[in-house]
């Protein structure tokens, strides 16, 4: 199958390499998906997509006119991508439904202990060789309520550690999961009233978009430690800053943004203009933001790539199949299709 990889990393091309073996005639590009690259499409069965790429209606529609059958994205959420659009066109669609949920829930754990134990402020004073004590206290884990806002993969990863820090968990879910003995579920605003770190793992969908914004916040405890490692826009950014300014949020942590598109993933070090929103939350010397790199570990990546690599081996084995019924059984492993044609 030919595919081009958009939006690849130096770092990604040896897990992408060990995984094809060759199979497939992968081009990997750096540029982001949008309208101004999907030319380089052409000629190819498949993309593949990471999360602030282009794939909307339009993007898609051009696709589709290149010949583009199928849209694989190394990611498990599928926002970015029109997918009512991908379904008009005949196009497949196949995420990583699950890869390593523990690197994302360490990253979580680990920005709520450098939060509260001040280590990146200890870190830049031990620097200047300023080693004193001041304002650097926290507080112990141990007793804590957490509350665990998405209880998928990744959310009981990170419950089962704050259970291992001696801390009471709770937990909200629609879809609350059963037999888990380490998170006691409750309702949303129980949840929102009762806990001292709320640790947030949804994907992006019309029901969580803006789901923590005024209203949620102000039934927070003052003081609440909120970590956000799903997706950006499931906070709303303008009611965050307020309740920073308030003191009703004591401490934030994210690994994603709200409006990270053309923004995260690449150096804006020297841009004339910057992102006001952002400017504001980084003046808070009690948030910490780091670049949607939660999944970013060698396990992760590697495990993204193989089943990127698989997807595409399914959906070719699926296609000779289906021109040589007679030869082949087809009974071969089905991609992680989000929508099925």
């Amino acid at each position: 199958m030919k595919a081009v990889a958009y939006s690849i990393k130096p770092f990604e091309k040896e897990f992408l390499a060990k995984a094809n073996q060759k199979k497939h005639d992968i081009t990997l590009i750096s540029n982001a998906l949008s309208l101004d690259t999907v030319n380089f499409a052409e000629g190819k069965d498949a993309v593949i997509v990471f999360t602030n790429d282009d794939v909307s209606a339009a993007v898609v529609e051009k696709l589709a006119a290149l010949g583009v059958k199928y849209i694989a994205t190394r990611s498990t959420g599928t926002d970015q991508i029109d997918k009512a659009a991908a379904s008009r066109f005949g196009i497949k669609i196949a995420n990583i439904p699950s890869y390593s949920p523990q690197a994302i829930a360490e990253h979580a754990v680990a920005m709520a202990l450098a939060l509260n134990r001040h280590l990146i402020k200890a870190d830049q004073r031990g620097h200047h060789f300023d080693f004193r004590n001041d304002n650097l206290i926290g507080f112990n884990f141990s007793g804590k309520t957490v509350g665990i806002i998405g209880l998928g993969h990744t959310g009981l990863a990170a419950a089962k550690i704050f259970d291992g820090f001696g801390c009471k968990v709770i937990g909200y879910d629609p879809a609350m999961p059963k037999g888990i003995s380490f998170v006691t579920p409750v309702k949303l605003n129980d949840l929102l009233t009762s806990s001292d770190i709320i640790s947030i793992h949804v994907p992006l969908t019309k029901e969580t978009r803006h789901l923590i914004q005024k209203n949620t916040l102000d039934q927070m405890k003052t003081g609440i430690m909120l970590i956000n490692t799903s997706r950006g826009p499931v906070i709303n950014t303008k009611d965050l800053l307020l309740s920073l300014s308030s003191g009703k949020i004591g401490y934030l942590g994210i690994d994603v943004y709200e409006y990270e598109r053309d923004l995260f993933f690449e150096n804006h070090e020297n841009d004339d203009v910057k992102d006001q929103l952002l400017v504001s939350l980084l003046e808070y010397p009690n948030v910490l933001i780091t670049p949607h790199q939660a999944f970013l570990t060698r396990e992760s990546l590697q495990e993204i790539a193989n089943q990127a690599i698989k997807n595409l081996d399914s959906w070719q084995m699926g296609a000779a199949s289906a021109c040589d019924k007679d030869t082949q059984s087809n009974t071969h492993s089905k991609p992680n299709n989000v929508n099925a044609h």
